[in-house]
């Protein structure tokens, strides 16, 4: 993601950033935060490539830092049938 974009569609994220949303996400709903190293242990990835996915997923907002950690940016999972 550019540092410009701000939730863009959900397929221009690559792999790596999909992986690395979702592991935050899954630790978001138990209400922990998520850091390098425990997205890391849970997505098998090497903590750069979740660093930088971190990051990314921060600048375009789907994820907001909070100190050393992240959780989830705001979002609207709504549905419509």
């Amino acid at each position: 993601m550019g540092d410009n974009e701000r939730l863009g569609d959900v397929q221009e994220m690559s792999a790596t950033e999909i992986g690395v949303y979702e592991a935050v996400a899954s630790m978001d709903v138990d209400g922990r935060t998520a850091t390098v190293e425990t997205v890391a242990a849970m997505t098998g990835l090497p903590e750069e490539s979740v660093r930088s996915g971190l990051e990314a997923l921060t600048r375009g907002g789907r994820l907001v830092r909070r100190g050393g950690a992240y959780v989830l940016g705001p979002h609207d999972w709504g549905l419509d049938y």
